[in-house]
């Protein structure tokens, strides 16, 4: 068969006008865009906010900025905040909220938590500790955040019930872990506690992220080089067998295509692939998406191992700092449920609540799923069980896999780069033998 393409078809010239008209709509849309989110991140919304007065407990309605002009404004009328809701007429500026975050780091939350722990040790009140953390933050809605925390507990509330007023902040372990030190008498050592537990859990997480940087750059440059030389190589071979009539393969066929289809079509190609990438990242991140995901990715022969021990040493370590706080048991793994969060992994914790509320052991659940929680969990914990140390066995647990986890991602690059390797020579093989052959054939015939 004879490859053949029309004269009058579109050439590279105006695919790259196509690209720049694309490009300039696209900046000028952003721009608009940009500029309209900020003029309404400026629109005041509306809160349900129920009040504490020393009347009693009344809900107001009251029209601000931001969650933080709420708690300035119900402070400033001698008040306190005690809950706090979006009305349903601002679901659009909810999502605005939701999308623009809080503005407090998790790193920020951490050495606020290890710094709280030094002074009080050091014997400062909490409340001048909490001032003297405002003074020294450098970002303004961590210091508006200590500040209010200051306010309400120069006021009489408990620590950790200013804490729970900002549940996008501070974590049910932070709360969880603050109530039980405040009730106690151990503050400092609860915060040094929950300090160091997110710690690890960051660290944790930031070195499996780390370890698919390498893959993500290498499978990413790949996609762009094979785009660009379908639009700027392949073209230009296609121009030589259709002068000369060389018969190609099919494999050719196909390519030239899709290079035909990326030039003809820049902006339908472009739009494809955003609402592509998009769309995957939209599914990843639903809970169906991401059960999905995490199943796929247990089956896989390293990374099942690796994802195995990751929930667990989170599981552990939050089991492990709650019981040593003297958290009760079913509130500490309500409390571990949800920082877990993944439901394949909570769904576990959740049966061992329900055992523990029925006087079953706490191991028991983790031994009846050896496919999801490492068979080791549950026979350390069946040993802390025995001998009465189970938040001591936790805390080992946690230990051991944050180091094992912490070692395969070393590793882990070794065990990707063959399987990448194998991806770029079966690209460059298909491209090879699809545009390569027909020159070889061309060279033959004369």
């Amino acid at each position: 068969m004879v490859l053949r393409i029309e004269a009058g078809g579109a050439t590279k010239g105006d695919g790259k006008k196509t690209a720049r008209r694309l490009a300039a709509v696209a900046y000028l849309f952003i721009t608009r865009a940009t500029r309209a989110c900020a003029c309404y991140a400026t629109i005041e919304m509306r809160f349900r906010v129920t009040v504490r007065t020393s009347g009693g407990e009344e809900t107001r309605t009251i029209d601000a900025p931001s969650r933080f002009a709420v708690y300035e404004q119900v402070q400033k009328d001698g008040g306190t905040v005690v809950g706090l809701t979006e009305s349903n007429a601002t679901k659009l500026s909810s999502l605005l909220h939701a999308t623009l975050g809080t503005g407090v780091k998790n790193a920020e939350v951490i050495r606020m938590a290890k710094n709280l722990s030094a002074m009080l040790s050091a014997g400062l009140s909490l409340s001048r500790s909490l001032a003297v953390i405002q003074r020294q933050s450098g970002k303004r809605k961590m210091a508006e955040v200590t500040a209010h925390l200051a306010q309400t507990v120069e006021k009489g509330s408990s620590f950790h019930e200013a804490l729970a007023q900002y549940p996008k902040v501070f974590p049910p372990l932070f709360i969880s872990m603050a109530q039980a030190g405040e009730e106690s008498g151990s503050l400092a050592e609860a915060l040094n506690t929950v300090g160091i537990q997110m710690e690890h859990t960051s660290e944790l997480i930031r070195k499996v992220k780390g370890a698919m940087i390498y893959p993500s750059i290498v499978i990413s440059a790949v996609i762009i080089i094979a785009i660009l030389m379908l639009m700027y190589v392949v073209p230009v071979l296609t121009k030589t067998f259709v002068s000369l009539h060389v018969k190609v393969p099919l494999a050719t066929r196909v390519i030239v295509a899709i290079s035909n289809m990326l030039i003809n079509n820049v902006a339908l190609t472009l739009l494809v692939l955003v609402g592509v990438v998009g769309g995957g990242i939209a599914f990843i991140r639903s809970a169906r998406g991401s059960a999905l995901v995490l199943r796929a990715s247990l089956l896989m022969p390293a990374i099942g191992e690796l994802v195995r021990e990751t929930y667990a040493a989170r599981a552990a370590r939050t089991l492990s700092s709650l019981l040593s706080a003297g958290v009760p048991v079913l509130e500490a793994l309500s409390i571990t449920k949800a920082v877990v969060h993944a439901p394949l992994f909570a769904n576990i914790i959740e049966e061992a609540e329900t055992g523990v509320r029925k006087g079953e052991p706490l191991s028991s659940a983790f031994a009846a799923h050896p496919n999801v929680y490492p068979l080791l969990m549950s026979d350390m914990l069946s040993v802390g069980e025995e001998t009465g140390k189970v938040a001591q066995m936790l805390g080992q647990i946690a230990e051991f896999y944050e180091n094992d986890v912490a070692e395969k991602t070393k590793d882990l690059s070794t065990i990707i780069e063959p399987l990448l390797m194998l991806f770029i020579g079966t690209m460059v093989g298909i491209f090879a033998v699809a545009m390569i052959a027909p020159i070889y054939q061309l060279s033959s015939a004369f």
